[in-house]
């Protein structure tokens, strides 16, 4: 083909294009190309908000379910407070006579029971040694006095406390001071390692802290393992009513996908993540209002892992 022979033939095939091109609406079915888009778009969509995980992986993973249910949400207030001695839980060990310390056999920290010997001290009196011996069950908190020390009557070796029981002192401020009563359920957690406890509001204290000017609620907790020390700061939930809510699920099913609030619901292998509203909730589950119904089986925990697996396969499908 010589090449105004070529020229001409390219020439033929641009304008059959360009007729093809201008074409009606009615012929190119653009609204149907556009439907096409959109579907394989919802499709993609769709595909990226579900997983699928095998039983057995599930299991393995510590992947828990758990059918959504009717619940109670605590209407909690978070304070803070500190832990002091019961009060008439202390003694202090006193020497009756003076004379010289002949033997100390308690340590600061030291756990002793009542009637047993703390110190011996030599008489001036009567020139012979007596035994200075423990009031109560309890912790040495402190030691005065060194071996060979001259101490007069009176003087005060060993202070003691039964630390068996401990007193909650929480700060109220403001309106929580008149919404929180006595009788109300509490868990008391310390700072140290998160560890908790339950107990119940005695009393609200008459006066006021001086130096913080809260209200003073008292609560008793039990030392049985000894790491809850005189001093420390703790904080309390204090549950002030109880609501009852149709659907309930615990705080660990909850992650966020796509800045929306979701749990996961578990359909044989397959993992679907569903938009849930919200209404109130406490440190432990929060009341569904919408997204899943009552029976729907969900990811209480491991949930995160869900997620991963979820925004794994979104990533793919982007690519």
């Amino acid at each position: 083909m010589n090449l105004p022979q070529r020229f001409f033939t390219v020439f033929l095939l641009a304008l059959l294009a360009a007729c093809g091109a201008s074409q009606p609406a009615s012929d190119a079915h653009p609204s149907s190309a556009h439907d096409e888009q959109e579907a394989a778009e919802g499709a993609d969509h769709s595909a990226s908000e579900h997983t699928r995980i095998e039983a057995a992986i599930a299991e393995e993973v510590g992947i828990r379910v758990a059918a959504v249910a009717a619940g109670v949400i605590a209407d909690e207030h978070v304070v803070q407070g500190l832990l002091t001695p019961v009060e008439g839980h202390q003694a202090t060990v006193a020497a009756r006579f003076p004379g010289v310390v002949r033997a100390l056999d308690a340590k600061v920290g030291a756990r002793v029971q009542a009637g047993q010997r703390l110190a011996s001290i030599d008489s001036n009196l009567s020139l012979t040694a007596y035994a200075i011996r423990a009031p109560i069950d309890g912790v040495v908190v402190a030691r005065n006095g060194n071996l060979g020390a001259v101490v007069s009557e009176g003087s005060v070796l060993f202070e003691l406390a039964d630390l068996s029981e401990l007193w909650v002192d929480l700060h109220l401020f403001g309106a929580d001071a008149d919404h929180i009563q006595a009788g109300a359920p509490i868990t008391v957690s310390r700072l140290s390692d998160g560890a908790s406890t339950q107990s119940t509001l005695e009393r609200i204290l008459p006066g006021t802290a001086t130096a913080s000017q809260s209200t003073v609620a008292r609560a008793t907790i039990t030392n049985a393992d000894g790491r809850w020390r005189p001093g420390s700061a703790v904080t309390a939930r204090i549950t002030v009513a109880q609501i009852p809510v149709a659907r309930a699920v615990p705080l660990s099913a909850l992650q966020t996908l796509d800045g929306k609030e979701v749990v996961f619901v578990r359909d044989g292998d397959e993992y679907h993540a569903h938009t849930v509203e919200l209404g109130a909730r406490d440190g432990v589950q929060a009341e569904v209002r919408s997204g899943v119904e009552a029976g729907d089986v969900i990811v209480v925990e491991q949930s995160f892992l869900v997620k991963a697996e979820i925004e794994k396969s979104s990533a793919s499908h982007e690519h």
